[in-house]
């Protein structure tokens, strides 16, 4: 017997409620190769593998006692009744500081002292919000010259606020295309008129004009973002690249402060997490080369082999081979495998495992199973050079001093939240997420603020 609606109607299935079976079935009944379906013989592998004892433990000063996590969220919402085509974007980046040496101690506890895991944990927010489809910032722009628009203001307006840290987004991004301690005076803007074929033009903090045609440049051109939005669409793929971006300079905010403040001590001390890779995609993946750039710098002006950064993925083809290995035993607890192109070429199927990363990473792929099972795919940088290059890149260890420290963090912060996870991304992916419903519920409620939605109002800039 069928339930009846609120308006007494019979209740029918949804129109769409059958796609997950009929796709799953007709994939099953489909032929295609997916190299973590088996894994084979492995003998090949088994050179690429440091066991557990072979890999060195970080000395003494490398024991790192703080972690800092940065993980970002987005979201898209319909905001306008009968006219879908109206989306507005938010877009947010979480960092959160954990004190390690409390939860360790917490860990070896009889009872758990929730006060002292309160207090452990600091967590900052940093966060956007403009039209991304089917609204403008003015009449008489296209979606492009708005989004343009749109990043210029935020970028000038939105600041990373944590402690003595006040920077804007404008700020950090002209610092990250410099040197550490050393903001660019420009940045290099390729002209976004279809009409023009001007490249890397200078523009300075204050914007400028293409030199061609006159067209007027913004700093935050640099990114290209507004090369991937279209009229038609919700543009989310833009939206996450502009994600990806906050959580790229964020990093560069509080890496820089504990350079500027305390780099024998707190930045010596202290790991840097990026929930993903140490990567950039899409139009903004230049600044992957900006990345390597500033944080080598600041690697060669600080004591030791800080700063500690790395990436870590949850998801992927890597992280599903490596789990599959894992399984059959191949990764043992403490296992780390090398990923030279012999590996990512079984791992992604291409024939062309030299080009894979050169244009994107920033930092270098490893497979670690940690002590007590978990399995983790950490992306870290390289002390010098380039993580991936034609001629096969540094797949390590060798090149990457901070790599020991990091996977013992990694040892130590085992999380429960989610399968292999760790508890400074967990926090931070727990601070950056959007609760169901109440999130789509206040973006609508801003949206209609600023774009004066349902009411006599004039949107504000």
């Amino acid at each position: 017997m069928g339930y009846e609606t609120v308006n007494g109607a019979p209740e029918r299935a949804s129109r769409v409620g059958h796609t997950t079976a009929a796709l799953r079935a007709l994939a099953d009944r489909a032929s295609f190769y997916v190299p973590a379906d088996k894994v084979g013989d492995v003998k090949w592998l088994v050179p690429k593998i440091k066991r557990a004892g072979e890999f060195p433990s970080p000395v003494i000063p490398e024991h790192l006692t703080s972690a800092i996590a940065i993980d970002g969220s987005r979201i898209t919402e319909r905001v306008r009744d009968g006219l879908p085509s109206v989306v507005y974007g938010y877009a947010q980046a979480a960092a959160a500081y954990v004190d390690l040496g409390v939860m360790e101690f917490q860990r070896s506890a009889r009872f758990v002292d929730p006060v002292a895991i309160e207090k452990a944990v600091n967590t900052a927010l940093v966060s956007l919000d403009l039209p991304v489809a089917g609204a403008y910032s003015r009449a008489g722009v296209g979606i492009s010259t708005s989004w343009r628009e749109n990043l210029d203001h935020i970028f000038r307006s939105k600041k990373v606020e944590v402690n003595r840290l006040n920077q804007s987004l404008l700020d950090l991004l002209f610092l990250l295309h410099g040197q550490p301690g050393k903001p660019a005076a420009t940045v290099p803007v390729n002209c976004p008129s279809s009409e023009c074929s001007a490249k890397d033009v200078a523009v300075s903090f204050r914007g400028g004009s293409c030199p061609s045609c006159k067209e007027h440049l913004y700093p935050t051109d640099v990114l290209r973002i507004h090369e991937e939005v279209t009229e038609e669409g919700a543009n989310e793929s833009a939206l996450g690249r502009l994600m990806s971006v906050l959580e790229l300079l964020v990093l560069v905010g509080l890496t820089s402060l504990l350079w500027e403040q305390s780099r024998n001590e707190l930045l010596r001390s202290t790991l840097f997490i990026v929930d993903g890779p140490l990567a950039m995609y899409g139009p903004p993946a230049k600044l992957r080369g900006r990345a390597q750039e500033y944080f080598q710098a600041m690697t060669s002006t600080t004591p030791g082999h800080g700063p500690y950064i790395c990436g870590l993925e949850k998801t992927g083809a890597m992280v599903d081979y490596a789990r599959q290995l894992a399984r059959h035993d191949v990764l043992e607890p403490g296992d780390l495998l090398v990923c030279d192109q012999e590996v990512v070429k079984v791992i992604t199927n291409t024939e062309n495992p030299a080009a894979y990363g050169k244009e994107t990473y920033w930092g270098r792929k490893f497979v670690y199973r940690a002590k007590d099972g978990r399995i983790v795919v950490p992306t870290v940088m390289p002390e010098r050079g380039a993580a991936y290059d034609p001629a096969g890149g540094q797949p390590g260890p060798d090149g990457y001093p901070t790599l020991p420290a990091i996977l013992d963090v990694i040892d130590r912060t085992g999380s429960s939240m989610y399968q292999d996870g760790i508890i400074p991304v967990a926090v931070a992916h727990g601070k950056a997420a959007f609760p169901i419903g109440v999130g789509t519920d206040v973006l609508r409620l801003v949206a209609e603020h600023k774009l004066g939605l349902g009411s006599a109002s004039t949107p504000n800039p």
